[in-house]
């Protein structure tokens, strides 16, 4: 071919198709399934990572051993620290008689102790109670004034809210009471009560069985009505115990059984109702008796409180029987339907 002719432009590249697909590609779209991607390695830990593991599990295990060989040392021995506001050789202690009274142990223990306890220099019944039994009534109202004769200890009672019947029987015992305006205190008198289920029993067709010796061995069976007889019995069960409480309360407040007679006939007052009664000797609350009393006593400025520890049931409640609040009732409790004798407001 001669070097002159023209030679012809390249041909233009083709127009842009999309990738063959198979014609079973549409129809079968799960065709080609995707692969996920490779995993990575696993991370391997050092041997020293696992040590540190176990030895912070078996010291938190030992920690918590120690706490609970500890509280239940504590619930064996029986050791109650105290706990204070502030420091100091002077304090004054500060004992709660809350809800109903059904036994004197556990007061009668704090005023022991704050008794013998020469930085005490007073004691402040924090009361706030209806009363209850008329003997654990009675148990605390004596040591109160044991405690008061024989460790020169001034007593003092503050009601915050209520401060009746067996409340006010151990208040009569301090050397001064006090209670707010709306407070309510008083109620000197005797109860006896129980539930009558005779009709109950019959109605599902049993009968009580009772062998006994001694016309009144069963007087107040609540299976069957009582008699003028036990009724005459019983009341002069309460008139005695009555006698009691009022002579105390007169003793306790240095007065007559004549000014207290007339006052003992079940009803509550107010503070400020109490107060021209001579049922108290002044009308304020927690701040003006403890106030008053560090005055009393020779403490100046702000008095140290010094308080009971709180009882915490643990191990060892559980494994002596006494945790009764936290499970359930003893059954020995449950059967105890005996009737009672109460200085309780109702």
């Amino acid at each position: 071919m001669p070097e002159d002719f023209p030679q012809a432009p390249p041909p233009p590249p083709p127009p842009f198709q999309p990738p063959y697909q198979a014609p079973y590609a549409a129809a079968y779209p799960y065709a080609r399934p995707a692969y996920p991607a490779p995993m990575a390695p696993p991370v391997r830990r050092s041997p020293w990572f696992w040590v540190a593991i176990i030895v912070a599990t078996v010291a938190v295990a030992a920690v918590l051993m120690a706490a609970m060989f500890k509280s239940a040392m504590k619930d064996l021995t029986g050791s109650s620290s105290t706990s204070t506001t502030a420091f100091g050789g002077s304090s004054i202690a500060v004992i709660d008689v809350d809800g109903v009274i059904l036994d004197a142990d556990k007061v009668d223990k704090e005023l022991r102790k704050f008794g013998d306890d020469s930085s005490v220099k007073a004691i402040i019944l924090h009361i706030n109670s209806p009363g209850g039994g008329a003997a654990a009534s009675q148990e605390i109202y004596h040591e109160v004034l044991r405690v008061r004769a024989e460790k020169h200890k001034k007593i003092v009672a503050s009601v915050e809210s209520v401060g009746a019947s067996g409340a006010y029987y151990i208040a009569s015992a301090c050397d001064k009471i006090y209670a707010n305006d709306a407070s309510v205190v008083g109620s000197i008198g005797v109860i006896m009560e129980w539930t009558n289920y005779g009709d109950l029993m019959k109605w599902v067709k049993l009968k009580s069985v009772v062998i006994h010796a001694g016309e009144l061995k069963d007087a107040g069976d609540p299976t069957h009505d009582m008699t003028p007889k036990e009724a005459a019995y019983f009341q002069g069960l309460v008139d005695n115990m009555y006698g009691q409480f009022v002579h105390d309360v007169a003793a306790g407040r240095h007065t007559s059984e004549d000014v207290i007679r007339p006052l003992a006939t079940g009803q509550v007052w107010t503070g400020q109702q109490s107060l021209p009664l001579g049922l108290i000797d002044k009308v304020g609350g927690f701040r003006v008796a403890l106030m008053d009393t560090a005055k009393d006593v020779g403490i100046s400025g702000e008095p140290s409180i010094v308080k009971p520890s709180t009882g915490r049931k643990g191990l060892a409640a559980l494994l002596n029987g006494d945790a009764d609040d936290l499970l359930l009732p003893s059954p020995a409790r449950m059967l105890n339907q005996a009737p009672g004798f109460y200085f309780m407001w109702k």
